[in-house]
């Protein structure tokens, strides 16, 4: 898959801070691109030089095959963590503004806004100050400004930071619907359960530096412990928990059966295979649970920063 954005080589310091170290990521085109890490790592400075904003003391980045290039402000769309809305304009004359600034023309302008205001039941909101809306609704305007002008590059750094669990999931559709419609996305978060749900790809930078990069599910697959959920209806469980520890690496497991039974987690061993321990099982009882326990992307963040450190 070609890259839309392709950072080569960052070096960011602020005095006698480091802040980002020979830092490379590749987002590719028409993905959903999480941008991880724990406070202080560098995601904010990285978000900045590709906002041009700030800009880094050595390395170079590309956006759609062009260095990065100041007219490239319009391509890219930006919803920033510290929430950027002047509070004392009214909503529907503060995004005719923030339009225009982007280049689109007042019919335009009016056209896209209308439809975005239409789609969120927030017309009612043209004439209000932001000083009047909920952390929420303020959210909501800040979003549409962000996506209206259908930049090539969105950068959403915390997006739900003030939403309710209907509206997050709300804006988490949008985000996936501006993906399918082309556009590829930047999504820093603390939120590993979004992560989850969002994310085809993932960059993780700890202490400035960049420790895992890729696809997330090829990620999972390489934390994989080859650790397998089981539950068993059988009458001998005794001497069955008793093999499966001389076969395999066995520990206690806690989930729920609708019956009573046997319950473990069972690690894979050299020379053993799934279809090995299922075959096993089925053969001393009825197998009422077999589930792989794959790492989520909350268990690889600990588990990629703690061996860092």
């Amino acid at each position: 898959m070609k890259n839309l954005l392709e950072i080569n080589n960052i070096v960011k310091t602020y005095g006698d801070y480091k802040a980002l170290n020979d830092v490379s990521l590749h987002v590719p085109k028409g993905s959903v691109f999480g941008l991880l890490g724990p406070n202080g790592a560098g995601k904010t400075s990285l978000i900045r030089i590709i906002n041009q904003i700030t800009m880094p003391d050595s390395g170079s980045i590309t956006l759609d095959g062009e260095a990065l290039h100041p007219k490239h402000v319009e391509h890219i769309g930006y919803l920033p963590e510290e929430r950027g809305l002047y509070k004392s304009m009214k909503v529907g004359e503060q995004a005719m503004y923030l339009a225009q600034l982007k280049g689109l023309s007042t019919k335009e302008a009016k056209q896209r806004l209308k439809y975005w205001f239409e789609k969120f039941d927030i017309y009612s909101w043209w004439n209000k100050k932001i000083q009047e809306l909920s952390k929420g609704m303020a959210q909501k305007v800040q979003f549409i400004v962000t996506v209206m002008h259908k930049p090539k590059l969105l950068i959403f750094d915390e997006p739900f930071s003030g939403f309710d669990p209907i509206n997050a999931q709300l804006i988490a559709k949008e985000i996936l619907q501006l993906r399918d419609e082309g556009a590829t996305i930047i999504f820093s978060t603390h939120r590993m359960e979004s992560v989850e749900e969002l994310c085809d790809y993932i960059g993780l930078i700890d202490k400035s530096n960049l420790i895992l990069e890729g696809k997330l599910d090829d990620i999972k697959r390489e934390f994989r412990t080859n650790t397998f959920q089981v539950g068993l209806d059988t009458n001998n469980a005794g001497e069955v928990e008793e093999k499966l520890r001389t076969n395999f690496e066995v520990t206690e497991a806690d989930f729920k059966l609708l019956n009573e039974g046997l319950r473990l987690n069972v690690k894979l061993t050299q020379g053993n295979s799934a279809n090995d321990l299922l075959s096993y099982l089925t053969s001393e009882g009825q197998v009422r649970h077999f589930v792989e326990l794959v790492p989520d992307a909350n268990d690889i963040f600990i588990q990629a920063v703690n061996k860092n450190s």
